[in-house]
C-alpha cells in the first residue's frame, strides 16, 4: 500500500455521525465490517444495532464492542428486524453492494415516522461530467494522505490509517453514478437526496414522514 493511501470511510464517519437525529436512542448500521463507526454511533446513541453478512467481520467488531452495541451476522436483504425501531438507519460503503430498488425501501421501513436514513457509498465515475471533481479528489487524496504518514511518526495517531481488515474487506465496484442513484432512489423514497462527494464517495438521505 502506497505512502499515501488512507481511509477515505473513516474520513466520512463524522459526516453519518452528523445526519443521526438529536436524543437518537436506537440507530441500526447495516453494513457495519470491522466495526469502527458501529462503536462511535455507540458512543452517543444508548443503543446500536449493527448486521454484517461477513462472519469475519462480525468476529473482528465483536472484539472491541461496548456493552450498548449488538452486533449480528445476517444479510441486509433477509435479515428479520422490526419494523419502525429505529431513529437512524446508516450505512457506509454498503449500497454499492446492494441492488437500490430493494435495499432502500427495506431501510426505509426499519425507521419511524421522522427517522432519518443516511449512507455513504461509492458511485461509479461519470466522466467527463465529474473530471473537475475527480481532479480535485486525486489532489486532495494525495496531500492529505502526505500529511498524516508525516504526523503519524509525530503525534502516534493513527490519522486514517486503513484497519487491519481492510485487506479482507468484501469489496465491490460500483455499477451507478450518482445521477443514477439520485434517479433510482427517487422512484423508491420521494424526497430522497443524493449529493456527490469529493473523495470518490455520495451521501444520500432521506428522512421519513411522520
Amino acid at each position: 500500500m502506497g505512502r499515501t493511501e488512507w481511509d477515505h470511510n473513516a474520513w466520512y464517519h463524522h459526516l453519518l455521525l452528523r445526519q443521526v437525529p438529536a436524543g437518537a436512542q436506537r440507530v441500526l448500521e447495516v453494513g457495519c465490517g470491522a466495526g469502527s463507526l458501529a462503536r462511535r454511533l455507540a458512543a452517543v446513541v444508548p443503543r446500536v444495532d449493527a448486521i454484517d453478512r461477513s462472519p469475519e467481520m462480525v468476529a473482528e467488531a465483536r472484539r472491541l464492542a461496548p456493552h450498548n452495541l449488538a452486533l449480528h451476522l445476517a444479510d441486509a436483504m433477509d435479515v428479520d428486524l422490526p419494523a419502525g425501531a429505529y431513529d437512524a438507519v446508516v450505512s457506509s460503503s454498503v449500497l454499492h453492494h446492494l441492488p437500490l430498488a430493494h435495499t432502500l425501501p427495506r431501510m426505509a421501513g426499519w425507521l419511524r415516522p421522522g427517522g432519518v436514513l443516511a449512507a455513504v457509498a461509492l458511485p461509479r465515475i461519470d466522466l467527463p461530467r465529474e473530471l473537475p471533481v475527480e481532479l480535485a479528489a486525486t489532489t486532495v487524496h494525495h496531500g492529505l494522505g502526505l500529511a498524516f504518514a508525516s504526523l503519524r511518526p509525530v503525534t502516534g495517531a493513527a490519522l486514517f490509517r486503513h484497519e487491519p481488515s481492510h485487506d479482507v474487506m468484501p469489496i465491490a465496484e460500483p455499477t451507478l453514478t450518482a445521477r443514477e442513484v439520485r434517479r433510482r432512489a427517487a422512484a423508491v423514497l420521494p424526497g430522497v437526496r443524493v449529493r456527490r462527494l469529493v473523495l470518490w464517495r455520495y451521501l444520500l438521505t432521506w428522512r421519513k414522514p411522520l
